[in-house]
């Protein structure tokens, strides 16, 4: 593969997959050279749908070509293709279960030149919370492939997170991955940190630099929905305390949906997220992380103390 960004992973994989399946369909929101679904157009210009900046109609389109037996990848910034397309997705696609799939790119603060209006802090709060979607935010490049391969694979309505930038890969080519299954990157025993998206290579930053001082276990969750409710209490279980870390708001988000995982299990729990507010403009994408304590730093700061506090 050798990917080491994700949307260029993405259009990979989905042009890999057009070749395979005769049925698989794309249609873009006027931002192909940015979702990369312009690699599928190249190749397949009969089967791909440029929709304009039209997220709604985009979505509806869809809904009615997966009736005909085609399978639908659509595509735009996912503060749009989650929140423009909110209405659409929720009384058409998700309501029918219709098999229709939604690439949410230029995830989170991963867009830090546009602003607030172009950065998705709460499209996981919005899509987990529509019944029959599944959620997923793969850890980095490798498992994208995956993640795009598995949706395909689903007959259902699947959305997908997809970070603009380059960022080292921490899972590996041949590691197995499968729709609501958390994968242990790094062993520990004394605090358990539950990590999505980008934040995943944080948290094992973090983990290793606290090597000697407290024992940490790293958990890749890049399935949102369903929850592995019972693998996130079992991987919690012998960790005194917890820490979630994701690229997203804190409401409604991973450190939601883990902190209601374990709402039995008495443990002290500790979110490294944004604190319910927008994003902003920026000269860099390392810049926003930092101002919003989106860093290895402000992991290894919730652990440290939430492991005090007990």
């Amino acid at each position: 593969m050798g990917f080491t960004n994700q949307r260029t992973a993405y259009g990979s994989t989905l042009l890999a997959l057009g070749m395979e399946n005769s049925n698989i369909v794309a249609l873009e929101a006027d931002l192909g050279k940015s979702t990369m679904s312009c690699m599928f157009k190249e190749k397949f210009p009969e089967r791909y749908f440029e929709m304009g900046i039209a997220e709604q109609n985009m979505a509806s389109v869809a809904a009615g070509l997966s009736l005909t037996g085609k399978i639908p990848f659509i595509h735009s910034f996912a503060v749009f293709a989650a929140g423009r397309a909110y209405d659409q997705i929720r009384q058409v696609i998700a309501l029918g279960r219709l098999n229709v799939k939604i690439c949410g790119s230029s995830t989170g603060l991963s867009d830090f030149g546009d602003g607030a209006t172009h950065q998705s802090v709460e499209d996981i709060a919005l899509m987990r919370a529509v019944p029959n979607m599944i959620v997923l935010c793969p850890a980095d490049a490798n498992e994208t492939v995956k993640a795009v391969r598995a949706m395909a694979g689903v007959d259902g309505p699947c959305y997908i997170r997809i970070n603009r930038n380059d960022y080292e890969n921490v899972t590996g080519e041949d590691s197995p991955f499968a729709v609501g299954e958390p994968t242990v990157l790094h062993q520990g025993t004394d605090c358990v940190v539950f990590a999505t998206g980008i934040m995943v290579v944080r948290a094992l930053e973090a983990a290793r630099s606290l090597d000697g001082k407290i024992s940490v276990k790293v958990v890749n969750v890049s399935t949102l929905k369903p929850f592995p409710e019972e693998r996130i209490i079992q991987l919690a279980k012998d960790c005194s305390c917890v820490v979630t870390a994701e690229e997203h708001s804190i409401i409604g988000g991973l450190g939601s949906a883990v902190a209601q995982a374990l709402s039995r299990q008495r443990k002290p729990i500790g979110f490294v997220g944004l604190k319910d507010t927008f994003g902003c403009s920026a000269h860099g994408y390392d810049e926003l992380l930092e101002y919003y304590g989106l860093t290895a730093l402000a992991v290894i700061e919730a652990v440290e103390d939430i492991h005090n506090c007990w």
